[in-house]
C-alpha cells in the first residue's frame, strides 16, 4: 500500500487552478490538509515545463511536490529537472502511472489547462481535497506516492529545484 497519494485535478486554465489551490487552502484551514504539499503545474507553449509553484517540501520526506507534479508529465519534459537515474526510479516506482497516463495528462496540459497536486496521506485527506478539488472545478484523479521514491529523488536532486518560480 502506498504511504501518500498524489491528488490531481486538472483545470481549465492556470487562473482557474490558482484559485482552487487558495480555496483549498481557506476551506482546509483548520485541518491538516492547508498544511500539505500543493502545487499547480502548467506546461508553455514550446511544450516544456512552464511554471512550478510550490507548497511546502513533503515534511522531511524527501522531494517536494513540484518533481511529484513533473513526475506525471513523460520523460522529455522531465529530463531537463533531474538527471536520468532518477528520472528512471521515479517514472518506474514511484508513482502507479502508465505511459498512457502520462501522455493523455501531458497533452491536457500543452492544450493550456493546468495540474493542481496535492501531496495527502492518511484516510480522510485523499477524499477531504479530492471532493473539494472537485468541487472548484477540476477533473479529479489519485495516484500512489511511496516514500521511498520520495527519498530517492530528494537525494538526487539539488535543492535549488525546489525553489519557487519566479511570479510573472
Amino acid at each position: 500500500m502506498a504511504d501518500k497519494q498524489l491528488v490531481l485535478a486538472i483545470f481549465a486554465d492556470e487562473a482557474a487552478a490558482d484559485r482552487a489551490v487558495e480555496l483549498l487552502k481557506d476551506r482546509a484551514k483548520d485541518s491538516q490538509l492547508a498544511h500539505r504539499p500543493m502545487g499547480v503545474l502548467v506546461v508553455g507553449d514550446n511544450g516544456q515545463i512552464k511554471e512550478h509553484k510550490l507548497g511546502q517540501r513533503s515534511g522531511g520526506k524527501g522531494a517536494g511536490i513540484g518533481l511529484v507534479l513533473a513526475a506525471l508529465t513523460p520523460p522529455t519534459l522531465l529530463a531537463g529537472i533531474v538527471g536520468g537515474a532518477v528520472l528512471g526510479h521515479f517514472h518506474h516506482k514511484g508513482l502507479g502511472l502508465t505511459d498512457e497516463d502520462r501522455e493523455r495528462i501531458a497533452a491536457e496540459l500543452a492544450g493550456g489547462k493546468a495540474a493542481v497536486g496535492v501531496l495527502v496521506e492518511g484516510a480522510d485527506e485523499p477524499w477531504m481535497a479530492s471532493s473539494m478539488l472537485n468541487l472548484f472545478g477540476g477533473a479529479v484523479e489519485a495516484h500512489e506516492v511511496t516514500d521511498e521514491a520520495l527519498e530517492a529523488v530528494a537525494a538526487a536532486v539539488p535543492a535549488a529545484t525546489e525553489t519557487p518560480a519566479a511570479e510573472g
